[in-house]
């Protein structure tokens, strides 16, 4: 009797009767077979729809604990910043001597540049740096600044802006420096809280970075 396919098994058998028959042999799957198995499953529209709802429904969720969320975060930073309290000038040289060694130019074996030259954009930070600098004995006249900003900007507006944050005179404002466009650059700083960066020099700083130098290494030592 023919078999059908599904049913194609051959008994593989001994030529002596009296022996028992061997194990089936099964013919291995044919390509299609394999190839079917190989395939994703397809997602029913029902199961979609599903995933869309709970994606919505944790998105909603996520933007309703946001105010809680903002007003825990607040209230850690308030709670770590009445640990700080107001600072001696002792701690100000401290401080200020560390941001400088990380923010600020450093002389290199390869490139000896005993200047004390701070670049940033982060107005709270320039105002604690020229706070580190009155606590270091630094005339207010000594110091003179450079905006840094890209070209688009609105040179002017970043000026007055810097002014403005460090109380200097227009006098001690040096020739901004404008990064040129680059179109395959997409750029994230950008609008109306965009200023550029500053950049503060001290005059006749060598001596002031031999101390800004003594005072990190001293810091770094006793950690």
């Amino acid at each position: 009797m023919d078999l059908l396919p599904a049913q194609r098994v051959t008994c593989i058998t001994s030529t002596n009767h009296n022996s028992r028959p061997g194990p089936p042999h099964v013919e291995p799957p044919s390509a299609y077979l394999i190839e079917t198995s190989r395939r994703p499953p397809v997602a029913r529209p029902g199961k979609l729809r599903l995933e869309c709802q709970s994606i919505g429904a944790a998105r909603k969720h996520w933007h309703a604990q946001q105010p809680f969320r903002d007003a825990r975060r607040a209230a850690e930073r308030e709670a770590a910043a009445a640990q700080i309290g107001a600072l001696t000038d002792r701690e100000l040289l401290i401080a200020g001597a560390i941001a400088y060694w990380c923010e600020g130019s450093k002389s290199k074996p390869y490139r000896k540049c005993e200047q004390v030259t701070f670049i940033n954009s982060d107005p709270d930070l320039i105002q604690f740096f020229l706070r580190f600098l009155q606590a270091a004995d630094v005339d207010a006249a000594d110091l003179t600044f450079r905006v840094y900003i890209h070209e688009r900007a609105d040179v002017e507006k970043a000026e007055r802006f810097w002014l403005k944050v460090t109380g200097a005179q227009p006098g001690q404002l040096r020739q901004a420096t404008l990064k040129r466009h680059n179109p395959k650059t997409v750029r994230k700083n950008t609008g109306a809280a965009y200023h550029g960066c500053l950049r503060i020099d001290v005059r006749r700083g060598s001596v002031l970075y031999r101390k800004i130098e003594g005072w990190a290494s001293a810091v770094m030592a006793a950690a």
